[in-house]
Order: C-alpha cells, then structure tokens, then sequence
C-alpha cells in the first residue's frame, strides 16, 4: 500500500473516530455512575447508620445512571444519542488507559531505580 493510499480522515489514523463532544460526555457519564455504584456498595457494606443508606442511595443513582445513558447512547434513536459509538468509546478509553499506567508504572520505575541507586 503506497503512502498515499493509506486511509487519513480528519488527521486521524484510527479510522476517523475523533473525540466528539457526544463521546466525551458518554465516558463522564459512564465513570460517574460506575463510581456511584462502586462507592455506594462499598458505603452501604461497610457504613453504618444514616452512611449505610446514604451508600444504598448512591448504589441505586449510579445503577439508574448507568442503565438510562447505556440505553441512550445503544437503543435509543434520539439525535445526538444514536451518534456516539459507545462501545468503541469506553473501549478505546480503557485500551488508552491501559497504555497511560504502563507508561507511568515504567516512569516510576525508572525513577525509583536512578534514585535508589545514587
């Protein structure tokens, strides 16, 4: 393949995906309730009282989140919704999150290593 035939949309190499305002939102959206819900179970096992409701309370917002924008952004034919690619989405953030801790696990290692030995 001549360089010329390789496939280049927008600048971008990745198949002509770039991050779209819809998307961004989508991965805010989706980590906001995935904290919700990890941190509610997390409150109401461990809390005690008015926490171990207060935790129920953000377990069942960050589940509802969730489910209506999965259903928005998958299901739904509502505009700006049925554009984004969601699962595309949070799989290149987790591939693109992947890559950012090995690049700081090895920073940090060598880091650790020059000043250990000096």
């Amino acid at each position: 393949m001549y360089h010329s035939q390789i496939p280049v949309y927008n600048g971008v190499k990745n198949g002509g995906k770039k991050m779209d305002a819809m998307s961004f939102l989508t991965l805010v959206v989706f980590a906001f309730a995935l904290v919700m819900l990890v941190a509610g179970l997390f409150s109401a096992y461990f809390g005690s009282g008015k926490s171990k409701a207060a935790g129920g309370a953000m377990a069942i917002i960050g589940l509802v989140v969730g489910v209506v924008w999965a259903y928005l952004v998958g299901f739904s034919d509502i505009s700006p919704f049925c554009e984004v690619a969601a699962w595309d989405t949070v799989y290149n953030a987790i591939i693109d999150l992947i890559g950012i801790l090995i690049g700081a696990l090895v920073a940090v290692g060598i880091f650790l290593v020059v000043v250990l030995k000096s």
